[in-house]
């Protein structure tokens, strides 16, 4: 593979930008409010509770269960998936310590204290949101950046490696669910924690925006004895070049043929205009596609 270095430094470039945005929204709006949101943060706010001690803060207990997770990748997943981690690793806890100082009321006039803020139940609600967002666009950028913001992926990983047939989706969830419902018991308080929970879905709704897109392109699959028809309808309406697959059908064993097609969301009822005017009884199967690359799609 060539090497591309705008590539690679524009790869870093997001993942610095993307680890950032995730620090300065869980800094200025999560742990001054204990959101337990989940992953690193959330289980750093609930140690800092458990354990009263002056020196160990919140940053600081971000920045070593951060570091030590980073470790564990290392030994149990190797060097590969730990550089994927590294620039995160590095920046989000410096960036977690670094933004932390903003929410000092002597700082700034107090401009980022927000949870002493003379409107303290509306900053509250404001801190579920833009915290959410930022989070969300920060992990985001990491992601297009072909990084990982690690964390308690980095335990879902391993445990999925020991454990084939479970998904590392389904582990991160657990650890987050855990995490949630541990900061409900350690700070008895329902409103809190339900904030904590609509902060992260306001999270997972931002990163599907931003890294899986609002793609309005789909992908269609016809099966068809009538395909040939099809097909010179879709060249001739739709501009749509198709693709034609052998296929057997696994109930009769008979051999046919399959019309796959990518198409926009403008086009999609006049597609199945043309499917319904040459066969009505075709097999139509409709799939979202998240990203298509080449001629006549933007790339």
């Amino acid at each position: 593979m060539t090497f591309n270095p705008h590539h690679q430094l524009k790869n870093i470039l997001l993942s610095v930008a993307g680890a950032l945005i995730l620090a300065f929204g869980v800094a200025l709006f999560i742990i001054p409010f204990d959101l337990v949101v989940g992953g690193v943060s959330g289980i750093a706010i609930i140690l800092s509770h458990l354990l009263p001690v002056p020196f160990l803060t919140t940053d600081l207990l971000i920045t070593v269960i951060t570091w030590g997770l980073f470790f564990l990748g290392l030994i149990f997943l190797g060097r590969d998936f730990a550089l994927k981690t590294l620039i995160s690793t590095i920046v989000y806890p410096l960036g977690i310590s670094v933004f932390s100082r903003l929410t000092d009321p002597d700082v700034m006039n107090g401009m980022f204290s927000l949870s002493k803020s003379a409107y303290s139940e509306i900053a509250i609600l404001l801190a579920v949101i833009f915290g959410g967002v930022l989070i969300g666009t920060g992990c985001a950028l990491t992601f297009l950046g072909g990084g990982s913001t690690g964390g308690v992926d980095v335990l879902a990983f391993i445990i999925c490696k020991k454990m084939h047939k479970i998904r590392s989706s389904t582990v991160i969830f657990i650890i987050d669910v855990s995490a949630i419902l541990l900061g409900f018991i350690v700070f008895n308080d329902l409103v809190i924690s339900l904030l904590g929970i609509t902060s992260a879905f306001i999270t997972a709704m931002v990163i599907d925006k931003l890294f899986l897109g609002e793609s309005n392109a789909f992908i269609a699959q016809i099966i068809s004895d009538h395909y040939r028809e099809i097909n010179q309808l879709i060249a001739a309406k739709l501009r749509r070049t198709t693709s034609i697959i052998d296929i057997e059908g696994g109930y009769s064993g008979k051999a046919k043929k399959m019309l796959m097609i990518s198409f926009t969301m403008n086009q999609y009822h006049d597609l199945f205009n043309i499917i319904n005017q040459i066969d009505s009884t075709a097999f139509v199967t409709i799939h979202r596609a998240h990203e298509i690359n080449g001629k006549g799609w933007t790339r």
